[in-house]
């Protein structure tokens, strides 16, 4: 059990909220960007030229906000694959609204986050209520996003005003605004998990859905509430692209690969698949250090198949370690318990 409940029924508040092993994550990080560095001055390059570092930030921003989001579902002990298409159809339905004209803004940003919230709550609903997996329940959902796409766009749509395309390009200093509008979110979903009622309860489905049961947790409107958060950072992402674009792109989330990619942050940021331990801070770090190797392949002009190889790898190896780490720590509770069995 990941999560301690006070053990009275009804109860409503968690005890303790458990983190997965982000520390471990952001020293790897710091240690791949000293390798990079090594690497690309070796070749006669500089890796921290303000070019380079501006690329790999901006490439970071949508991947980083999506994963973000599934950070949460997972958390609650689920998933989300509609999450690429959802990417598609809310830039689609973002620069169709906006058409051209900034006074349409608003209005487009509502828009899409009202489509957003329907995709997640649909998604917690079809788990929840119909009781199908979540990989099936949310893939099937990404399938009707793609028919309602295929059957309405045969390309890129809409119009995205010059002072929206400002999020995509401008910078505060020298930090792109899409790496603020990404730590923004990251930090009000941080607080959302560790210091809300609604994330106490995020933690505590994903642990056991039986004793969050029993404990007077609400697991169906957890689990909705997650996979609604889930979304609302696809749409987000999905407004992001479109201004990086100009409009908005029917396949930009799947060529992409937002929905395997953010799962691999996710896990690769150390929180655990099955739900109930991880956080925020562990996923940034992830996503930055896949960003860190594509842009270290990208100066080393490697091919794309090596590419995928190494960072199937290191997801392989670093979901390993938490594994062996998570299971060490299981036998010595154990001990100190005095079971001589697993906690």
């Amino acid at each position: 059990m990941s999560a301690v409940m006070e053990a009275t029924p009804r109860s409503r508040r968690v005890l303790r909220v458990p983190t997965g092993p982000a520390t471990g994550t952001w020293v790897a990080l710091v240690l791949v960007v000293l390798l990079a560095a090594v690497v690309v001055t070796a070749r006669g390059g500089d890796y921290f030229t303000q070019a380079n570092m501006l690329n790999m930030l901006s490439r970071t921003s949508a991947l980083g906000i999506v994963a973000i989001g599934q950070t949460v579902a997972i958390l609650a002990g689920s998933l989300d694959l509609s999450v690429a298409y959802l990417i598609g159809l809310t830039s689609l339905i973002a620069a169709e609204v906006m058409g051209g004209d900034p006074a349409m803004i608003v209005p487009a940003v509502l828009a899409v986050l009202a489509v957003s919230a329907l995709v997640g709550l649909v998604n917690g609903l079809v788990i929840t209520r119909l009781h199908v997996n979540a990989f099936i329940a949310t893939l099937g959902v990404g399938l009707v996003l793609k028919g309602i796409i295929e059957s309405r766009y045969e390309g890129p749509a809409g119009a995205v005003p010059v002072l929206f395309q400002r999020l995509g390009y401008d910078r505060i200093g020298p930090i792109p605004i899409s790496v603020l509008l990404m730590l923004g979110i990251a930090v009000a979903m941080a607080l959302i998990l560790h210091r809300t009622r609604t994330g106490h309860h995020v933690y505590a489905v994903g642990g056991s859905v039986d004793v969050a049961r029993l404990s007077g947790v609400s697991t169906t409107r957890t689990t909705v509430v997650a996979h609604v958060l889930c979304s609302l950072c696809a749409g987000l992402a999905g407004l992001y692209l479109a201004s990086r674009l100009g409009a908005g792109a029917p396949y930009v989330g799947t060529d992409g690969g937002y929905d395997l990619e953010s799962i691999a942050a996710v896990v690769l940021g150390g929180t655990v698949l099955a739900g109930g331990r991880g956080g925020v801070g562990g996923t940034v770090a992830g996503v930055l250090l896949l960003a860190v190797l594509d842009n270290l392949f990208d100066q080393l002009v490697l091919d794309a198949f090596f590419k995928d190889v190494v960072r199937g790898a290191v997801i392989i190896l670093a979901v390993a370690v938490y594994a062996r780490r998570q299971l060490r720590d299981r036998a010595g509770t154990a001990r100190r318990l005095g079971t001589g069995g697993a906690a």
